[in-house]
């Protein structure tokens, strides 16, 4: 696998730093995640298998676990030991956590100039909140997030998935495998310090217009994809199902239009806004004539961007899923998700199994006998 040999320490919790270490155990690194005596947080989050949490089984998969009291001073000198040998580390404490315990930045690179240390936090490691913490959701509400995610009575709704956790997650992925290429042409690691908030503000890109050139708030409700288009919407069915149209170019207005008998409104949705609003009372209309399974048979005969609104359960057994293999199914009949990084000629292999807590606590001892060796 493409990473193979590569030796990784995890220090994070929760999503964003798991998400990126899963990624490099998938692709054959191998990660060794340290964990508290009480365990990863992660481990306790329902629901829960016969084996552990679902969400540590999805985070956790492919890993090393090894049990480290960071509040002794052995468990300081483990700590400092795993990191010196690796070439990968990754943490998500406060800024300046990682220092008190002696696996800073600064004493690692003395040690080994060839770590790639990436530090993922909610506001970075110098801005404007030093120690403050931030999830997820507080993230949203200060990117501007929550003020474009507005439900039917027009106040902020909270997005189904945590946005600035998979974001950071990614870029902290990409700073890790750029640090590493250039590691090979200089023989040096480098630092990468992600922000949690500037991962989610640099994600508006394409919906900060207004603010850049007038300084004011978009008028969501007319935003081309916030409500402001008929191709962009949610539309209800006649058996309580939703479905979406979600392609605003041309060739596919005019294909729906054309089939529904009103090809002259194609004009109207030439752009996001108020003027669209016949389109928009026509389709909310038609569709509730007709059940959902209805319309995705006559979707699917036109050339058109559009999908089912699926519950959990319908998506993770949909066709296209199941075609590609990215559905698994392991010995135990517990599911997961396959690799979304696909090499053609170097395919991974991930461990679809979670480690229990300090399963591999033989490690440090192993690390530190050969360590002795080579001493000697």
């Amino acid at each position: 696998m493409k990473l193979e040999g590569l030796n990784v320490v995890d220090l994070s919790w929760f999503l964003p730093g798991p998400y990126l270490t899963t990624a490099l155990a998938d692709h054959g690194a191998r990660v060794i995640k340290v964990e508290p005596p009480t365990g990863d947080p992660g481990r306790e989050i329902l629901p829960k298998d016969r084996r552990t949490s679902v969400f540590f089984r999805n985070m956790g998969r492919g890993k090393k676990s090894v049990v480290l009291d960071l509040k002794s001073e052995r468990g300081r000198a483990d700590l400092f030991r795993l990191a010196c040998e690796a070439d990968v580390i990754v943490e998500s404490f406060r800024p300046g956590v990682a220092a008190r315990f002696g696996v800073g930045y600064e004493a690692v690179k003395a040690k080994n100039p060839r770590i790639v240390y990436c530090s993922i936090s909610a506001f970075g490691q110098d801005g404007a909140y030093p120690g403050r913490a931030a999830h997820d959701l507080a993230l949203e509400a200060m990117t501007g997030v929550l003020s474009l995610t507005l439900g039917d009575d027009g106040r902020p709704a909270i997005p189904g998935i945590p946005i600035a956790d998979l974001v950071s997650g990614l870029h902290g992925l990409s700073g890790v495998l750029m640090a590493l290429l250039r590691r090979q042409t200089t023989g040096k690691g480098d630092y990468i310090d992600v922000s949690m908030h500037e991962a989610l503000m640099a994600s508006c890109a394409n919906v900060v217009g207004s603010a850049f050139n007038e300084n004011k708030h978009p008028d969501v409700k007319n935003q081309r994809t916030t409500g402001g288009s008929a191709f962009y919407r949610v539309y209800d069915t006649a058996d309580g199902r939703q479905l979406v149209l979600a392609g605003q170019e041309m060739k596919f207005i005019q294909n729906l239009l054309g089939a529904l008998g009103k090809p002259e409104w194609a004009k109207l949705c030439e752009w996001p806004g108020a003027h669209q609003k016949p389109v928009i009372d026509f389709f909310v209309a038609t569709f509730k004539t007709k059940p959902l399974q209805h319309w995705m048979d006559y979707l699917a005969t036109l050339d058109i961007c559009y999908g089912p609104v699926n519950t959990l359960p319908e998506a993770i057994a949909e066709p296209n899923l199941l075609k590609r293999g990215f559905m698994v199914t392991d010995a135990d009949g517990r599911k997961h998700f396959g690799p979304v990084v696909r090499f053609r000629d170097e395919p991974s292999s991930p461990t679809y199994r979670e480690p229990l807590l300090g399963e591999h606590n033989d490690l440090l001892k192993a690390d530190a006998a050969a360590k002795r060796l080579v001493a000697h």
